[in-house]
């Protein structure tokens, strides 16, 4: 009787333990490491993601805290939402990234990764095309916020102005 006693507790807690081992783990993956899983580079999106969804269609919907503006070959400004069409190694009919050309915003409509071995991604600006090195978009940059941009403006460097 006394040793049931003292080892019924370590018992229930050992059950306990290996029903919590047992249960279904939830691997989330941040917005980046979804990326890279379908070929994608990490660095297409900023640091700033607060969350995201992917729906079955697989449309990919992406919310930053607030717009900002970063760089990569040129300025590119992400709205407080970005969607897009996601699959393998494509970003398609994408809405709140824009990209500046000549002093020009221009909305980024597709990002491909046709070949990664070549090391180019493609970006479907609306007029053009354009390729760049892969290796610009390996890790997420950081952002620029409106709030620090309007800082900024009373300087005289206003947000249009670097937007």
């Amino acid at each position: 009787m006394a040793f049931l006693q003292t080892h019924i507790p370590v018992l229930v807690n050992l059950l306990g333990f290996l029903i919590f081992l047992s249960l279904p783990v939830s691997h989330s993956l941040t917005i980046h490491d979804l990326l890279r899983t379908k070929g994608l580079p990490a660095g297409l999106l900023p640091k700033d993601v607060k969350s995201y969804t992917l729906s079955e269609t697989g449309l990919l919907e992406v919310y930053l805290e607030e717009p900002c503006l970063t760089k990569f070959d040129t300025n590119s400004f992400y709205e407080s939402v970005v969607r897009a069409n996601l699959t393998y190694g494509e970003l398609t009919d994408v809405e709140g990234m824009s990209q500046e050309e000549l002093f020009l915003w221009l909305p980024v409509r597709d990002i491909i990764v046709d070949d990664p071995k070549s090391g180019l991604i493609l970006f479907d600006i609306g007029v053009a095309q354009k390729q760049l090195s892969l290796s610009l978009f390996e890790d997420p940059p950081d952002c620029k916020h409106q709030g620090v941009l309007m800082k900024n403006a009373k300087r005289g460097k206003g947000f249009e102005a670097q937007r």
